[in-house]
């Protein structure tokens, strides 16, 4: 199930994360192991987005639940828990959004594309913006019809975070054209009209992976490493995002650390780095490369 989560976040919200293992003092309580996905937000805070928890038979044996096995003798049952929540919607507004407000995937995002005629009370105008919703009635559309402003109506649809918006006016039908305008870039984009399912449907698939991407660049310029806890303190007083280090797999590592800094290990990616062969803290031999951020 972890996988599918990562998956669902990076190709569907287009949210890099990081998959491992919580230490034993981040894990589920009373499980035996517990997987994460972690997130960085724009302000370089961890997210924990994910988890998969194996509970084993611990709980089966606190609440009496048991089966009948293919030998007839009762057995406690084995258990796993799992689970995303509604804090995916804060993860989309936090990595993506802007001071001008959302910034939607387009995989997730109510209206793909928001049609704003320009001059709609120019002769023709509001009928070929219906018309071109029409046309394009394999992605999820919408017309402004409303009486604002066309300024407004621009601002109204970066707020929303719609990812692709269409400017048509009474010149740009004379000349067979609209502009399409990305909402991740602000890219404007001359687009002939009987070529726009087309440039749409590529627009659209550039706009997912070019957010993938960026959110992805954002989290590697805020990841560190750190050998030394000199270097690991200077980081978190400094700056924000993840800070990869060794850990030698003790609790009171941990429990200082967090004392210290407010920070906490995040996960135990499962593909792991050799940076240093001590530990961060106490420098004792190293078992683990830990991921370590401040979180929500």
């Amino acid at each position: 199930m972890l996988n599918v989560y990562a998956d669902f976040c990076e190709q569907v919200l287009a949210i890099p994360v990081i998959r491992g293992k919580k230490t034993d003092k981040e894990k589920f309580a009373g499980a035996e192991a517990t997987y994460t996905i972690e997130a960085l937000m724009h302000d370089g805070k961890a997210l924990q987005s994910g988890t998969s928890h194996n509970f084993g038979d611990g709980f089966a044996k606190a609440f009496g639940i048991q089966y009948t096995d293919k030998d007839n003798t009762l057995k406690y049952v084995h258990q796993t828990y799992w689970g995303m929540t509604t804090r995916l919607i804060g993860a989309v507004i936090m990595v993506h959004g802007d001071d001008s407000g959302l910034v939607l995937p387009p995989l997730v995002a109510p209206v793909q594309v928001m049609i704003v005629p320009v001059r709609q009370k120019a002769e023709g105008v509001l009928e070929k913006a219906f018309e071109i919703k029409d046309q394009l009635s394999q992605f999820r559309v919408k017309v402004d019809d409303s009486d604002k402003s066309p300024g407004w109506k621009f601002s109204e649809c970066e707020m929303r975070g719609i990812p692709l918006r269409i400017e048509i006016g009474p010149k740009d039908i004379e000349e067979g054209k609209c502009v399409l305008v990305r909402r991740d870039t602000r890219e404007k984009i001359e687009c002939p009209l009987d070529q726009m399912e087309t440039m749409i449907a590529e627009l659209l698939e550039k706009i997912q992976k070019d957010m993938l991407e960026h959110a992805r660049n954002h989290r590697e310029q805020h990841t560190y490493t750190a050998q030394t806890m000199e270097e690991f303190e200077n980081i978190f007083a400094e700056k924000t995002g993840f800070v990869k280090a060794m850990w030698c797999g003790d609790r009171a590592c941990e429990d200082a650390i967090k004392e210290k800094l407010s920070v906490s290990s995040r996960c135990m990616p499962f593909e792991q780095e050799h940076i240093t062969d001590t530990c961060i803290c106490c420098g004792k031999p190293a078992v683990k490369m830990v991921y370590w951020g401040k979180a929500y």
